[in-house]
């Protein structure tokens, strides 16, 4: 198997930058190890990493020291594979609600999409303006793709 190139390692590194900081904390840092199997405790890793958190250049050159190594190609190439499998099982579950395939999710395609589902009661006293506000980020008053990806991954993110 190929080391991965920069280009899917920045994709990788946004992926983990989960608060959009433009760097990867050592929490990041660990969860990714976690997730493929390596167990590191943190004192471990802060002393491997040299810093509270790393900026791209610095992913780059912490991949780079792995690789030499052979370590971690097989189990990093599998996590971009489940990531991009969960991005198209996501686009199937947006196109479910985006009735009018627009790109977005309103209040009303919401409705009605989660009646069909046996989801909603008219009567139940549900929002679905309050529902699309609390993922609503740019506040048009409907979810794009990025902001239902959002909604459907919050339970992943403690």
């Amino acid at each position: 198997m190929s080391p991965l190139n920069v280009n899917s390692l920045h994709r990788i590194f946004n992926k983990l930058d989960r608060n959009g900081d433009g760097l990867l904390s050592i929490d990041e840092l660990l969860w990714l190890l976690d997730r493929i199997g390596v167990l590191v405790n943190r004192d471990e890793l802060e002393l491997l990493v040299g810093k509270k958190s790393l900026d791209l250049i610095d992913f780059l050159f912490f991949y780079e020291t792995l690789i030499k190594g052979n370590i971690f190609e097989q189990e990093i190439c599998k996590l971009e594979r489940e990531d991009e499998i969960l991005e198209g099982d996501l686009r199937k579950a947006f196109r479910v609600f985006d009735l009018d395939d627009d790109g977005f999710i309103s209040c009303e395609e919401l409705q009605i999409a989660l009646t069909r589902l046996g989801l909603w009661e008219e009567h139940s006293g549900q929002d679905c303006k309050h529902m699309i506000g609390v993922y609503d980020t740019n506040s048009d008053g409907m979810l794009d793709f990025e902001e239902f990806k959002d909604m459907m991954l919050v339970t992943n993110q403690s």
